[in-house]
């Protein structure tokens, strides 16, 4: 019985983690979009900051710490005004 419930455990936290490493490039590809359409009319100071979290969300990705990319994904998508 104690083992099943570490298996389901381990299970659950494999599918969790998988689940937010696949969407960590459908939010980067949303930051994408919605800047190319929102570029013209931001500030350099906006623009410079939703370029920077798309960056930190690509890199967190990469590494493997997908909790904090997609933070930082929405966090660019709010300042976007795509959230």
């Amino acid at each position: 019985m104690l083992k099943r419930l570490i298996l389901a455990g381990v299970a659950s936290v494999f599918i969790i983690t998988t689940a937010q490493a696949g969407s960590c490039p459908l939010q980067m590809a949303k930051v994408d979009a919605a800047l190319s359409v929102k570029m013209a009319g931001m500030s350099a100071a906006d623009l410079a900051k939703v370029k920077s979290l798309r960056t930190k969300g690509e890199a967190m990705h990469k590494a493997g710490k997908h909790g904090a990319s997609v933070a930082a994904l929405n966090k660019a998508l709010g300042l976007l005004g795509a959230l």
